[in-house]
């Protein structure tokens, strides 16, 4: 049996999802996995700081933030200490980097899993911020100091792609990668093919949640080409910015497109690609008429996919939820297994 212990930068939908799988199936990961995992401190901006080295119930952290919306209620020896002090001065081995993304500078989450690295503590993030902006300084830095960075969460949620690509394809010889990377542009593409314009579906991804007050991020394909960044680097091994991915959203498309598309057996899709071009590997985010008969043109609602093409396999589709509180909670744990298995 391994113990580990886990700080949780960030107590917002990911982690309580992630306390949630912990609650429910923490035993059945100690007995069949050998892997006993603790919460031993969280430090999030609106719900506060605390710490306990020998670790809290997940159940109690739920409850108090359900009844409350604050960790004030829990019992805690030590409490209201700063982000960087949970880092360094708790007795957690692992990081769980789950504060909020900003996909311009990486910031603040691109400190704290510096800080982690430097005092030898593990990472696992869904935070697409530092991934697709620093990500070839941030696994050079692990790498030397023989440290962890899980990072499946910040492409499609807890469906295995990152390591699918990285591990069980590793041999298999990836030229393209194409895939449906972003819930809510899919989802407003759906609704308008059933006949919605595009202000009602984007209203509709709204009432759902899929989609922000703002949704500029999503439908004008910023989120996507973080994760086309991502793929790229950590598949491909390359060094692509946000600046190098050809990005066009989908707020040009009109119901008059979509009824072209269908007339002509084809969908619209907003498809995130990474591919070699005479030995360099060029990104792009943009609306793409795909047949029925493509692997992504059957994928509907907010449901994520992505298609590897390979040489010795030929195309490789995996689909599955890009977004959600216990799928994306998920991620984390299937990182810190990955940790757990080396």
């Amino acid at each position: 049996m391994k113990t580990y212990r886990l700080a949780l930068i960030g107590f917002g939908n990911v982690g309580q999802g992630f306390a949630q799988i912990l609650h429910e199936h923490g035993d059945y990961l100690a007995s069949t996995l050998g892997a006993d995992i603790k919460i031993v401190a969280i430090n999030d901006l609106l719900k506060g700081s605390i710490y306990n080295p020998d670790g809290f119930s997940p159940n109690e952290l739920l409850k108090a933030v359900q009844n409350y919306g604050k960790l004030d209620s829990i019992t805690a020896p030590h409490r209201d200490w700063s982000t960087e002090k949970t880092i360094t001065d708790t007795n957690a081995d692992v990081i769980f980097e789950i504060s909020y993304t900003d996909l311009k500078t990486g910031e603040p989450a691109l400190t704290y899993i510096n800080l982690a690295m430097e005092h030898g503590k593990h990472v696992c993030t869904t935070n697409k911020g530092p991934i697709a902006l620093h990500y070839p300084e941030i696994i050079a830095k692990a790498r030397n100091k023989n440290i962890e960075i899980g990072a499946e969460g910040t492409v499609m949620s807890g469906t295995p792609s990152i390591r699918l690509g990285l591990e069980l394809l590793a041999g298999s010889i990836i030229n393209k990668v194409q895939g449906i990377l972003n819930g809510t542009t899919n989802y407003i593409l759906t609704q308008m093919e059933n006949g919605a314009t595009y202000d009602d579906a984007l209203a509709q991804a709204q009432e759902k949640g899929y989609a922000e007050a703002d949704p500029t991020g999503d439908v004008e394909g910023f989120d996507a080409a973080g994760k086309v960044v991502i793929l790229a680097n950590l598949l491909m091994g390359q060094s692509l910015t946000m600046a190098d991915v050809d990005r066009t959203g989908i707020t040009g498309l009109t119901p008059e497109d979509i009824k072209e598309a269908q007339a002509a057996n084809e969908r619209w899709k907003l498809i995130g690609t990474i591919e070699l071009v005479d030995g360099h590997v060029k990104g792009s985010v943009k609306p793409i008429r795909l047949p029925m008969s493509h692997p992504l043109a059957s994928v509907g609602g907010a449901t994520n996919a992505l298609t590897y093409t390979t040489e010795l396999l030929g195309d490789v589709t995996v689909i599955g939820p890009g977004a959600g509180r216990i799928e994306t909670g998920y991620s984390l744990l299937a990182d810190l297994l990955a940790i757990h298995r080396k």
